[in-house]
């Protein structure tokens, strides 16, 4: 009988496995947000949902979370593997090419937000640390929910999609100091603040910067050495531990687990193994993330809704009007016209899911009364339900005032916004791959590359950005290398095998995209053209052309002459290749 009970939260874990497999595709299929989806499952089968009734109906009991507390460690882990994904967007180059509407925009909407909502907070009668926290909170918006929204509408590449993705990536960034202001705010309740303050952020800054340091000093070499095994569990077990241990680091430290999470994704996105981390790690965090949700839709008391049928529908309204109108002028500024302003500012309008761990944290730390805790909740849970409708409306407006002042798309500088499209993917950087970026790179081309070799990998100094390490075979390492955005992917991989899957793989999921590929031989050749590879340069066929062309001018023949001869000779064997002789 103990044995039952060796493994705690095993029904409740059950249960969430079965939502999962039951909503994710569903969700999928009616396309509706995960985010949502599980948020809304949690205040179903929650403690204030149908756990309501389980007392009278008992079978209610197998399908209802009764207590949120029994699964709060691993929505815990959901919250870490956020921060460290949050982390892994950041890369100071990414940073660095968005630096306008990052550090400009970005800093100038959470500071306005702040002041706007804090104000009133404090106007309605809060503490100024309750309006603090609220202004800074609520000031932040949706990661999760609008990058999916903007993934589904493919506006990523849009300029209105990377203005609001730069003001995204500064409220995650924003994040560390937040986490450090929240922990002074708490300690300096009921004593002297500013000495606490001062030894807070002196504490905070030294333990970031020394695990910073000695992170850079280890994380790219372990991951260079276990990277060599090509071992996919081995791997796996790095990230796992790279996150966790630094997260356990920060926590020794007395700082939160979840900003030791963020410096360990932050950490990773300064190396070429950002994108294999990245899908390593993804059903990880699918999964915690959606406990995570659902662990925060299960704290949603619905019955305040019906306790509040004003003050809530209108707090919602309010924060899409105050952070809408504060977005709209910046966009207007950044050079968009009023109807694709409007839009982003609606986008962008709904608080995010980082108020949730925030404001428990608050209520923790007695920074927030319970009920404005739990009404705050409320207001950002339903703002993130009303976000995809938002985000229609705001569509619409901008269609019809594009329409009706007949403007481009996008007026904004493009400069501003992502670095230049239309890049060469390159697979495999060996001596192939690296001529031809040294090419690229002398007529100011752009290019990323992807080599599965730790290796090499090690003994490179590419220029940072550049190169990262990776499978090209593998379809979520191509999508995180914008290879439907790029204008040629050219395979120069040593494997036959290899280059035959990747033409393969490529063409299924990019159909117009040109690919060329270096073959071993002229039978390899006529199977990546039978794959779909758009040019073929057979390795011997060159090497026998180039040398004909030698012999031919040491027997006297002009070189014009052999260079015409050796033409005619290679236009004849790619003719019998696009014909399918060998």
């Amino acid at each position: 009988m103990q044995e039952q009970h060796a493994f705690p939260f095993l029904r409740e874990l059950l249960l969430f496995l079965s939502l999962a497999g039951i909503l994710i595709p569903l969700l999928q299929r009616l396309r509706i947000n995960q985010v949502l989806g599980f948020l809304a499952a949690g205040v179903l089968v929650g403690p204030f949902g149908l756990g309501l009734w389980a007392g009278e109906i008992p079978l209610l009991t197998y399908f209802t979370f009764m207590h949120v507390d029994d699964i709060a460690p691993l929505a815990e882990m959901g919250v870490l593997f956020l921060m460290f994904m949050i982390g892994l967007e950041l890369s100071t180059e990414r940073l660095w090419a968005l630096r306008r509407w990052v550090f400009g925009a970005g800093t100038a909407q959470i500071v306005l937000s702040t002041l706007v909502i804090g104000g009133l907070a404090y106007w309605f009668g809060n503490r100024v640390e309750a309006a603090i926290v609220l202004g800074l909170v609520l000031s932040l918006s949706s990661t999760a929910v609008v990058m999916q929204l903007l993934n589904e509408q493919r506006a990523l590449a849009v300029p209105l999609g990377q203005a609001a993705f730069s003001i995204l990536m500064l409220q995650d960034l924003a994040v560390v100091p937040i986490f450090i202001l929240f922990d002074v705010l708490a300690e300096g309740k009921g004593g002297s603040a500013l000495p606490l303050a001062g030894w807070a952020i002196l504490k905070a800054a030294g333990a970031i910067a020394l695990i910073y340091l000695l992170g850079r000093r280890v994380i790219r070499p372990a991951f260079h050495s276990f990277a060599q095994q090509r071992q996919p569990d081995v791997f796996m077990a790095l990230t796992l531990l790279s996150s966790l241990g630094i997260a356990g680091l920060t926590a020794a430290a007395g700082l939160s687990m979840a900003l030791g999470a963020f410096l360990a994704g932050l950490l990773l996105a300064e190396t070429e193994f950002r994108h294999e981390v990245e899908i390593t790690i993804e059903p990880f965090k699918g999964l915690l993330m959606g406990l995570f949700f659902m662990s925060v839709g299960m704290q949603i008391d619905v019955r305040e809704v019906i306790r509040s049928p004003v003050w809530l529908p209108l707090s919602v309204l309010g924060l899409f009007l105050i952070k809408g109108v504060v977005l709209t002028v910046l966009f207007r500024i950044g050079g968009f016209h009023w109807g694709r302003a409007v839009e982003g500012g609606l986008l962008l309008g709904q608080g995010g899911e980082f108020a949730f761990i925030v404001v428990a944290y608050a209520v923790a730390s007695r920074l927030l009364e319970p009920a404005v805790g739990q009404f705050m909740m409320l207001v950002v849970g339903l703002s993130l339900f009303v976000t995809p409708l938002a985000a229609r409306a705001g569509r619409l407006f901008g269609d019809w005032w594009q329409e009706r002042q007949r403007e481009p798309a996008g007026t904004m500088d493009e400069a501003t916004a992502m670095p230049a499209q239309g890049h060469v993917l390159i697979a495999g950087f060996g001596r192939v791959g690296q001529v031809l970026a040294q090419v690229l790179e002398a007529q100011g081309i752009p290019y990323v590359a992807l080599e599965n070799d730790a290796r090499l990998l090690a003994e490179l100094h590419p220029p940072a950005g550049t190169v990262f390490f990776g499978n090209a075979v593998r379809a979520e390492l191509l999508r995180k290398a914008h290879a439907d955005t790029a204008s040629a992917i050219v395979l120069t991989m040593d494997h036959p095998a290899s280059v035959l899957q990747a033409v393969r793989a490529i063409r299924h999921d990019y159909p117009y995209t040109p690919v060329l590929a270096r073959s071993r031989d002229e039978r390899h050749a006529l199977a990546l053209r039978q794959a779909g590879a758009t040019l073929v340069i057979p390795e011997t066929l060159e090497s026998s052309l180039q040398l004909s062309s030698q012999v031919l001018q040491m027997l006297g023949i002009d070189e014009a002459a052999a260079a015409h001869l050796v033409q005619r000779e290679r236009e004849r064997r790619i003719a019998m290749l696009e014909a399918g002789k060998e």
